[in-house]
């Protein structure tokens, strides 16, 4: 038995954190290229993401780490939309492997 078991934590799985991300890196896309933002949507409703799309948020979930050692003037802002750790990294780049892209 583990402590989580313990204290009742639930450590989420790969699945469970890109579904937390993907929304929020959708939602900053938007922002910055709208058409490129659309295509991710539809693929990302569809499960299926582009070779690029995968690439993109990959490169994303890796630029948004916010736990970090990092003091405040590197690094994202640590009020950011989404707490993304370095695990949430890991995880995201787990499940876009897991979806056959490499990242």
């Amino acid at each position: 038995m583990n402590d989580s078991a313990h204290t009742g934590s639930h450590t989420p799985s790969d699945e469970e954190v890109a579904m937390r991300l993907v929304p929020v890196w959708l939602a900053e896309a938007t922002r910055n290229d709208a058409g490129a933002a659309e295509r991710a949507v539809g693929e990302w409703e569809r499960r299926a993401l582009s070779a690029e799309s995968a690439r993109e948020l990959a490169d994303w979930v890796t630029a948004r780490v916010t736990d970090t050692a990092f003091n405040t003037d590197k690094g994202p802002a640590p009020d950011a939309p989404a707490r993304v750790s370095v695990s949430d990294k890991a995880a995201v780049h787990r499940w876009l492997a897991a979806h056959g892209h490499h990242v």
